[in-house]
């Protein structure tokens, strides 16, 4: 497939600012996806994480890996508009280095093991080529009418 960008992240994932952390998709096959985040100082988190020397919060970072997750997972089935891909656990999670205002994150994600309505992920996620995080991710599929509580 062809680059993605934001405009066809926002029809395959139903996140939005501020809670959306995939700026671009470069490179999405069957079970391979590799996302972009531009990290920017006017983001949110900045604002208290940490005043005076802005870190990315690792938190964010899975959330940007299992993002990209979602975006490989739901690409790849016809009825998308009628699920929600939730991470459902997270395994391994390493930080390595710091992601700073100015960094590019690179978050590149393989299926490992995939069925029905799980899939076991190993996420990465790089900035100028230096491993600053990774984690083993499930994500779970389920459809939008099971997930609305009465």
């Amino acid at each position: 497939m062809p680059p993605l960008d934001i405009n066809q992240i926002r029809q395959i994932l139903p996140h939005r600012y501020p809670m959306l952390l995939v700026d671009r998709i470069l490179e999405l096959d069957a079970t391979h996806c590799v996302g972009i985040k531009n990290i920017s100082i006017n983001e949110p988190c900045f604002d208290g994480h940490f005043p005076g020397f802005p870190v990315m919060p690792g938190v964010l970072i899975i959330e940007a890996m299992a993002q990209t997750a979602g975006v490989l997972v739901l690409s790849g089935i016809p009825d998308r508009d009628s699920k929600l891909v939730f991470l459902a656990s997270v395994d391994n999670a390493r930080f390595r280095k710091p992601v700073l205002p100015g960094d590019q994150l690179r978050l590149e994600i393989t299926i490992l093991k995939s069925k029905a309505s799980v899939a076991k992920i190993a996420a990465r996620a790089t900035v100028d080529g230096v491993l600053v995080a990774e984690a083993d991710l499930m994500c779970a599929l389920q459809d939008k009418v099971a997930t609305i509580r009465v």
